[in-house]
Formats: structure tokens, sequence, C-alpha cells
């Protein structure tokens, strides 16, 4: 009896050994198969796994490889937007006036909307931020207040972000387009609009059938050709430089459905003024002179004109719901707009460097080396930014036992049955999140550098070693 009491303890040992050591000794197979891949020939691979719990590792391979991180860096960015802001965090977007309102309804002075930085003004993406929604508050405010005619200008004030939209580090073959949109005070529809192309036969030249909404304020010459099937999208635009004049350069595949490219609106705040000049146009109250952005009274060597009196407040949805599509769609803006934002709160200038700089500060007093933390952007976009597999999986399993947690994981896309943050540049292909293997909570990042070849290929190859955890 005391025999056999004795070898079922044994095996219950063997079997609890069994279970914890598995995993670490597939992942590293699995690891080590892709590292060998063909495609990894002159890659740098990492992986990095935690206890989400407890933060004990779990599983490292070249942990402290500094790496670009493509969009995965938006998870660090958003963490350290909820830790600093707050999940109820509301930008408020003034509306107001300079000057007078005479006893007929005339207004003297300028109708100004002054922007504070909120990413979601005039998106299509939530109920009370759509762009006619934002137009209409705006104009009950102006009849609400008797005005019935505008001695003066319409004014996009963007001037609190300052004039740099554009972190360093972007490539110009990016900022031109809607995921390279620049930031701004005041944003507008997310920074983009559409254009329509005009597609026919191979090699033929592409035309453009109009922009969606209009914008007349510009010019623009395509020089897209057409492509054959299965080659894909890869029309870019390209920002006016000191002109009104848009480029559109490169191929569209004559298989592809939408027809149309997203580009990037060169000055938001001139956007939102035109728009809300040509909506009162239609409602007949007159405007006496063409609207204005800082960004153009400051070329112009004019003053911005302050609100005098303010009709309106208009605020973001909360920041829970701003991060919530932020992570889902990764969206860049949303990102950039975060990190001047952190800066602002801090009581730093808003700009791209002091967000890069308070996220430093904020994660150093956690015991994270800003050196394995080295970013010039929020989003991911710049091929400079480089990050450690250990960094992110460290700052991922911070945020486990935050009252917001909830929040942050919900706004991670689900990618091969895990919660995890995709990120993609050229050659670049990263993955960030959570998974539970055998009840046990797990926090993961893995990104591969310099592969050659398909990025679906790889893809599917890193999805073999993320498999592992389930």
């Amino acid at each position: 009896m005391k025999i056999k009491q004795i070898s079922l303890l044994s095996l219950l040992f063997i079997a609890g050994n069994a279970f914890a050591q598995p995993l670490e000794q597939k992942l590293q197979t699995a690891f080590n198969r892709l590292q060998a891949d063909s495609q990894c020939r002159y890659a740098s691979v990492s992986l990095t796994v935690l206890d989400a719990k407890t933060g004990e590792q779990v599983f490292a391979a070249n942990p402290n490889m500094g790496l670009a991180t493509a969009s995965t860096l938006k998870t660090v960015t958003t963490i350290t937007a909820f830790n600093l802001l707050g999940k109820d965090f509301q930008y408020q977007t003034q509306f107001g006036y300079s000057g007078l309102i005479s006893a007929d309804g005339t207004l003297n002075g300028d109708v100004i909307i002054k922007g504070a930085g909120d990413p979601t003004l005039g998106s299509w993406r939530y109920e009370t931020t759509h762009e006619n929604y934002i137009l209409n508050l705006m104009v009950s405010a102006l009849q609400k207040a008797g005005i019935k005619k505008i001695n003066g200008r319409i004014i996009g004030d963007d001037s609190i972000f300052g004039s740099q939209s554009i972190p360093d580090g972007w490539i110009w073959m990016d900022v031109g387009n809607y995921y390279g949109a620049g930031t701004s005070g005041l944003t507008w529809r997310e920074n983009q609009f559409d254009i329509k192309l005009a597609t026919g036969r191979v090699d033929s030249p592409i035309g453009i059938l109009r922009e969606v909404p209009a914008v007349p304020y510009l010019d623009f010459k395509s020089e897209l050709i057409n492509a054959p099937s299965g080659t894909g999208d890869n029309a870019y635009a390209f920002l006016p430089v000191d002109s009104k004049l848009m480029y559109l350069r490169g191929t569209y595949a004559e298989d592809q459905s939408k027809k149309s490219i997203s580009v990037a609106v060169p000055d938001p705040a001139y956007d939102a003024a035109f728009r809300l000049n040509d909506t009162l146009k239609r409602l007949g109250i007159l405007v006496s002179n063409d609207p204005e952005s800082t960004k153009i009274l400051t070329e112009k060597s004019l003053p911005g004109p302050q609100i005098a009196t303010n009709l309106t407040t208009i605020l973001s949805p909360h920041l829970s719901q701003i991060i919530y599509w932020l992570n889902q769609k990764s969206i860049n803006l949303y990102a950039e707009q975060l990190l001047k934002t952190m800066a602002w709160k801090a009581g730093k200038q808003p700009t791209t460097e002091n967000g890069v700089k308070v996220e430093h500060e904020f994660w150093k007093a956690r015991g994270i080396d800003p050196h394995s933390l080295n970013i010039v952007d929020g989003s991911g976009l710049s091929p400079g930014d480089r990050v450690t597999t250990l960094t992110m999986a460290t700052i991922l399993q911070s945020a486990k036992t935050a009252d917001w947690f909830p929040d942050f994981y919900e706004s991670l896309p689900t990618y091969n049955n895990m919660k995890m943050k995709s990120g993609s540049i050229l050659n670049v292909l990263t993955y960030a999140g959570y998974q539970t293997y055998h009840g046990r909570e797990l926090c993961f990042s893995i990104m591969v550098n310099n592969f050659n070849g398909s990025s679906r290929e790889v893809k599917e190859k890193m999805f073999r070693v993320l498999d592992e955890l389930k």
C-alpha cells in the first residue's frame, strides 16, 4: 500500500512538471523554427511572454533587442494616456465670436472655432461627433445668439498644438495619405477626405472623378497608372508644398473594388472653417470675408483673434471611447493627438517631442529604462521607433490591475482568436496582447524586423508561435 502511495505521488509530481514545463519548451521550439525560417534569415526576431497577474517571465527570446514596433506602439501610448488622462477625460472645443452684435443681428467680428486637440471632431465614428451633428450645433448656437449676418470671417483656430503637424521620422510617401494625416489643434473629419478614381485598362492613366466631400480649394494632378489584378492599392497622395496642388502617384490594380483612395487634409482647421462657412451660406447667413485658419493668418503675418464671447463648448467622447476606435482601427492621428495632449496636461508645450518625454518620465518612475522605449511618435508609423518586447510586455502587464483595464482590453482587436494589437510597416510585423493558457493569464509582445518575402506568410508563421499560448 505504501509503495502504491509513493508511486501515485510520483505520478502527480511528474504530471505537475509536465504541465508546468511544456509551455516554455513549446515556445522555444516554435520560436527557433520561426527564427530559422528562410524569411527571417536576415531578420531580427524577439518574443517576451509574461504572467499578466504577477509579471513573472514565462518566456523570453532576445527580450532586450530594440526593434521597430509599427502600430503595437499604440498599446504603450494608450496605456500611458489611461494613466495620465483618466478614462473619462474629454476634450473641450470652444465655439464663440469676437466683436459685437448690432441691433439688426449683424456680428461685426469673427466667428471662431477654437480647437483643444479633439481628434474626433467631425468624425463619422460617433453619433455626437458626426460632421452634420457638429455643424448643426454651431449653427444653432449662432442662431440662438441672434446672429443673422457676419461682417467678418469664420476662423479655425488650431494654435494650441503649434505649427509642426508631422512627427520627426515620418516618411514623405506616408504623410499625404489618410493614415499619415498630421496632428492639429483643430482636427476635422479625422483630417482626411476621399478621391474617387476613373480607372481603366492596364497601363493606362487613371483620372480623378471627384472628391468626397468636395475640396474646391485644392487642385489635383493624377500620375496614377492602372495595374494588373492582384497587385493591390499602391496609390499615394503627396501633400502640396507651398502650393494648392496635390499629386497622386503610383499604381492601382484593376480588380480593386473601392475605386477610391483616402488622403490627408493639408489644413484641417481651414477645412472646418470652410465647411461652416459653406453651411451658413446655404442657410442664408451671409459671411462677408473668406474663411481662414490660424495657419493661414500666421503665413500672412496677421494676428489670430480671440473669443470674446463663448457660445458653446463641444465635448468629445470619453477617452475610453476614443481609445476603443484608436486600437480597433489603428488610427495614427488619434495616437499622435493623445501624445501631444499628455504633454499639454503635464504643463509642457504640446509637441510630439514633449509627449515622448512625458511618457519616458512616467515609465522611468515605474522602473523602465527610457533607452528600451526609444520612440519618436505615438503611433509607430515612424520606422525609427525602437522598443524591446520586454518593455512592451511589461507595460501591458502593468495595465492588468487598473480600473480601466476592461476598457483597454476591449479596445484590442481580435486576430488569430487572440486579443492583440497588430503592427505593420515596411518589412516589419508585430503583435502585442493577452491570452489565457490553461487558466493562466499571459501577456506578450512579438516582433519581426527586416523579414523578406510575403507579409502574409510571415504572419502565418508568427501565429504558429502564438498558437502555443492557447
